[in-house]
């Protein structure tokens, strides 16, 4: 299996612990993840909240990038991957949209890579029984809250990903690797996202609103498939306590962690180190 992998900005900063735990997986799984030569951001960030035909014009630029490659593109970060299938969506059924996008690229693009997530190859293309296969640990009985967040799912007629209000593939992955993918609530309220820089008082109160449910819905760590949502859960534990008392330690594993876990790879192969709130317990637990 070949594909086109856009690792996104955040991959050398924020999300590095994304990135490699991603790229780990696949090389376990023979899955070939090619970077586009000259990739740029998608401009998932500010862009689309200043100038809408530039926010589409960043993601047409790389979706361009992989069209000459004949592979679909695949990413590991949920906001990327929002922006990748909103711009797809919006040039292929909006011709004017199309014009403008490809003026200013220089070249038509009409809208046809097809954008994936990791997660969705696994479970679509190599399917569980061949992923099960591979697996040198268990997870155990550990129980997952899978965290999709909100870029996975919405708006639902352009992500197409798994089910908007009760999305399983995630807990799919959970139970094929042992463990229990909770049925619980909260797995697509927002954490804030963005605004965990300019109102980090919402953040706080939108974050632990989620912790606490998985807590309460018996989550020993929670899983989630987004930088941004694994920052908010992870940085902010320290402020929900200094805010209000309440400490949690509720570790925030990217999926990619866990599953590199149980195909055998170590702790700095997938950037464990980088978590805030210690998964040491989650994988003593794994390796028990």
């Amino acid at each position: 299996m070949k594909y086109a992998y856009f690792p996104g900005c955040s991959a050398e900063s924020t999300a590095r612990d994304l990135y490699l735990s991603t790229m780990t997986v696949a090389r376990v799984l023979g899955i070939e993840l090619i970077e586009p030569e000259g990739w740029s951001c998608c401009g998932t960030t500010m862009a689309h909240q200043v100038d809408h035909d530039l926010s589409v014009s960043l993601a047409a630029a790389n979706l361009l990038k992989v069209k000459d490659t004949g592979l679909d593109m695949v990413v590991s970060c949920a906001s990327c991957y929002s922006r990748m299938k909103i711009a797809n969506h919006e040039i292929s059924t909006n011709p004017k949209t199309r014009e403008i996008i490809s003026d200013a690229l220089g070249r038509d693009y009409d809208g046809s890579v097809k954008v994936r997530h990791f997660v969705e190859i696994i479970l679509e293309d190599m399917g569980l029984d061949a992923f099960k296969k591979s697996l040198k640990h268990s997870l155990q009985g550990l129980k997952v809250a899978s965290y999709y967040g909100c870029l996975l799912v919405r708006p639902p007629e352009i992500t197409g990903f798994d089910d908007p209000e009760n999305p399983v593939y995630m807990d799919r992955l959970i139970n094929a690797m042992g463990g229990v993918g909770l049925d619980w609530p909260h797995k697509v309220e927002c954490c804030g996202g963005s605004l965990t820089l300019t109102r980090s008082d919402l953040v706080v109160k939108l974050s632990e609103a989620i912790i606490a449910m998985a807590k309460d819905s018996g989550a020993q760590c929670i899983a989630v498939a987004c930088p941004m949502c694994q920052i908010n859960l992870d940085m902010r534990q320290d402020d929900i306590l200094k805010t209000t008392g309440h400490r949690y330690n509720m570790p925030i594993l990217y999926i990619t962690q866990l599953m590199g876990l149980c195909l055998g790879m170590s702790e700095k192969a997938l950037g464990l180190n980088k978590l805030i709130i210690s998964p040491q317990e989650t994988m003593n637990f794994i390796r028990s």
